[in-house]
C-alpha cells in the first residue's frame, strides 16, 4: 500500500489522552490504510523547554505532510509565557478558513429543534483578532480606538470553501455579516459570497445579517447550513452552534489553508473541547471529537474515504445503540468507547469489501 502522512500534534492533559484513542482508531489493522504518524510533543513543559521551537517543527512537518492531527493543548494565562500553539500553527501553516460542525448525536437531545447539520466557517487571521488597539484622552473623554483588517483572498477563500462544503453535504449556504451597517469592510465578505453563489447556482443561497442569524438559528431545524462568517461573529456562533446540538462531543474543528484555485492543500484538524484537567487520568473522557477529527483526515487522503465513513457512522451508531460515556449518560470508559468503535468499522469495512 501507498504510505501516506499524517503530522500528529501532541498535547496536554486528557487532550493527549484522548489523541491515543484516536490514533488507536487509525491503526492500518482497523482501517486498512497505511499511514506514517510523526509525531510532535506539543505538551507545555516541551513548548516552553524548546522556546516554543517544537511548534515550528510541528507546523513545517503539517505544511509538508498536507494534514495534521492535534491534542488539546494548555495555553498559559501569564504574559511572556509561550502563549497559544494554535497562534503559530495557523500562521506557519498559512489558515485562512476555520471550520467546526455541530451535528447531532443520536439519544442526546438538541436545543431550540435543531437536528440537521450546521458546520460555521470562519476566517481564521484577521478581522477583530490582532487589531491595531489604542486609547486617547483622559478621564470621561478618553476614547478607545481599533483599527481592524479583512482582505479580499480570506473572504473569497471563507465563500468558496463554504459553498463547496454545501454542495458536497446538500446543505444550504445561510447567513452572512452585518453588511447593511458596514458596506465596505463586512460588505467585502457580501460580495464573495455573492460571487460564489453565482458560481455554484445549484446551492441554496440564503443570506442574512449576523443578527439574524442567531434569531433565526433558534428555530431552524430543516436543511444542513454552512455559515460563512468574518472571524470574530464564527467565534461567537460557534460557541452558540455546537452547545445547540446538546454536547459537542460530536465536533472537529478544522484549520484550512488553500492554493491558488481555493481547493485545500492543508488541514490541521482536532476536537472542540479543550483539556479537561478535572478528567485527566481517570478514563472516562469522550473521545468521539478526536476520533472525528481523525475521520475528516482520512476524507483527504486516496483511498481513505471509506475509513473515514465507517468510522464517523461507527461512532454515532455506538452511541445510539448505547456504548456512552459519562457526558452522554452512560457508564463507558474512553477505552471501551473507542474498543466498541474499532469492533464496528472492522465490520463495517469487511462487509463493504464484500459487496
Amino acid at each position: 500500500m501507498e504510505l501516506k502522512t499524517i503530522a500528529v500534534l501532541e498535547g496536554d492533559q486528557t487532550g493527549q489522552e484522548l489523541l491515543e484513542e484516536a490514533l488507536r482508531v487509525l491503526d492500518p489493522d482497523v482501517i486498512g490504510v497505511e499511514l506514517e504518524l510523526p509525531r510532535y510533543d506539543l505538551s507545555l513543559s516541551n513548548r516552553r523547554a524548546s522556546g516554543n521551537g517544537i511548534v515550528y517543527d510541528a507546523a513545517r512537518a503539517i505544511r509538508e505532510a498536507g494534514l495534521g492531527l492535534k491534542a488539546a493543548t494548555i495555553t498559559p494565562e501569564e504574559r511572556g509565557d509561550v502563549g497559544s500553539p494554535n497562534r503559530i500553527l495557523r500562521e506557519e501553516i498559512g489558515g485562512k478558513v476555520i471550520v467546526r460542525t455541530g451535528r447531532r448525536i443520536p439519544g442526546v437531545v438538541p436545543l431550540g429543534g435543531v437536528h440537521a447539520p450546521i458546520s460555521v466557517v470562519r476566517m481564521a487571521v484577521g478581522d477583530a483578532y490582532g487589531a491595531k488597539e489604542w486609547r486617547e484622552g483622559d478621564g470621561e473623554d478618553e476614547a478607545a480606538f481599533r483599527t481592524e483588517r479583512i482582505e479580499r483572498r480570506i473572504c473569497r477563500s471563507v465563500a468558496e470553501f463554504a459553498f463547496r462544503l454545501a454542495e458536497r453535504t446538500g446543505a444550504r449556504v445561510f447567513g452572512g455579516p452585518k453588511y447593511t451597517v458596514s458596506p465596505v469592510y463586512e460588505g467585502m465578505l457580501k460580495e464573495e459570497m455573492d460571487a460564489a453563489a453565482a458560481r455554484h447556482p445549484d446551492v441554496t443561497y440564503q443570506p442574512q445579517l449576523i443578527d439574524a442569524t442567531f434569531a433565526l438559528l433558534l428555530s431552524s431545524s430543516g436543511d444542513p447550513l454552512v455559515i460563512p462568517a468574518l472571524n470574530r461573529d464564527g467565534d461567537i456562533l460557534s460557541d452558540l452552534v455546537l452547545p445547540l446540538f446538546g454536547s459537542i462531543a460530536g465536533s472537529e474543528s478544522l484549520i484550512v489553508a488553500f492554493g491558488d484555485d481555493y481547493v485545500p492543500t492543508v488541514v490541521l484538524a482536532e476536537a472542540a473541547h479543550g483539556t479537561a484537567p478535572s478528567l485527566h487520568g481517570k478514563n472516562v473522557a469522550n473521545p468521539m471529537g478526536m476520533i472525528l477529527a481523525a475521520a475528516v483526515l482520512l476524507s483527504y487522503l486516496p483511498d481513505g474515504e471509506s475509513a473515514s465513513r465507517a468510522i464517523r457512522e461507527s461512532c454515532l451508531e455506538a452511541v445510539g445503540e448505547g456504548t456512552r460515556t459519562a457526558d452522554l449518560g452512560g457508564h463507558s470508559s474512553s477505552s471501551e468507547f473507542t474498543d466498541e468503535v474499532i469492533r464496528r468499522v472492522r465490520q463495517k469495512l469487511e462487509i463493504w469489501s464484500a459487496l
